[in-house]
């Protein structure tokens, strides 16, 4: 897979997460990054129906997370209202990474040696507006 891509559909968006996620497992973790409203959860979204989740996948963006059970369990992360993760409680991630499940974060600038030294990084995924639907998202392995 190339690891640059343009959509202009939020389907094409969710397809390119599915591809990425056939090949994860358990104990991996995808940071997603983007501007508000670049398509992070859609990404997210996409990714979870192809492990499994039927659900209704919502942004955690009042939370810190949700978890989805399915075969190996999803955990969905949004870190934006944490400036430091080095000032919470560290067990604060536990129910949402680690070795039995996997994980994608979105907004991780602020916590990616944390979250590396938790779990496997197994991608890097850069979500970016380029007017009116399209996007262009990046995925590399960090």
């Amino acid at each position: 897979m190339s690891p640059r891509h343009e959509t202009s559909h939020p389907a094409q968006t969710e397809a390119l997460a599915a591809d990425l996620a056939g090949g994860l497992q358990a104990g991996d973790v995808v940071l997603v990054e983007g501007e508000f409203g670049a398509g992070k959860t859609t990404f997210v979204r996409g990714a979870c129906r192809a492990l499994g989740i039927d659900g209704v996948v919502t942004s955690p963006t009042f939370t810190i997370g949700q978890r989805y059970r399915a075969s190996v369990p999803v955990s969905h992360l949004d870190l934006y209202r944490v400036a430091d993760l080095g000032s919470e409680d560290p067990d604060l991630l536990a129910d949402y990474i680690g070795p039995d499940r996997i994980a994608f974060v979105e907004w991780p600038e602020n916590a990616e040696a944390t979250l590396a030294g938790l779990s496997r990084l197994a991608a890097r995924v850069v979500i970016e507006h380029a007017g009116g639907d399209r996007r262009v998202v990046t995925i590399e392995a960090p």
